[in-house]
């Protein structure tokens, strides 16, 4: 019997691979001119502040250097990324050797792993979502991916982090 998260996942991947987003992510796997929107970078990568609206609400969220909002991964560990295969394809790392921060004052680590040097904020390590647009929040809750925010509490508190933002259904109606 198939587990329901695995089949409710399937079913998301399927929707965002409809609309281009498988596309978008392996048009990304390089470090060209397309790696600047999807949050790839083997260098320097900047994490900044912007706004977007998430549930409805105008928020100030962490973004990357191209103004991709920058999400986090509940099951995550502060070293361990449990991002792997088609949600990987979907949700590509941050990755840099030389990460800075601009507007944001919590604090940027590289941890080495499976995506090679992938930045984190807090010890939160960071995505982005394909399907997103500079400005615009589209996974917020799907997939057990966040919205980051400047005050995203440290991964060692043992309760929800406080910078977060609360799941609510997506637009796209992938929340669960």
């Amino acid at each position: 019997m198939r587990h329901p998260k695995l089949i409710i996942a399937g079913i998301g991947l399927a929707a965002v691979a409809a609309v281009g987003g498988i596309a978008a992510a392996a048009a990304a796997g390089g470090t060209s001119a397309s790696s600047a929107t999807t949050g790839h970078s083997t260098t320097s990568a900047t994490v900044r502040t912007g706004s977007a609206t998430v549930a409805g609400k105008t928020e100030t969220i962490l973004v990357n250097s191209g103004g991709l909002p920058l999400y986090f991964y509940r099951p995550d560990t502060a070293a361990t990324s449990l991002v792997t295969g088609g949600v990987a394809a979907l949700w590509p790392a941050l990755t840099s050797a030389a990460p800075t921060a601009a507007g944001a004052t919590g604090k940027l680590t590289v941890v080495n792993d499976v995506h090679g040097h992938q930045v984190a904020y807090n010890g939160h390590l960071l995505y982005t979502f394909t399907s997103d647009h500079a400005g615009q929040v589209t996974g917020q809750g799907f997939q057990n991916f966040f919205v980051a925010t400047p005050g995203l509490a440290p991964i060692a508190s043992s309760t929800a982090p406080a910078g977060m933002v609360p799941a609510t259904p997506s637009t796209h109606g992938y929340g669960y």
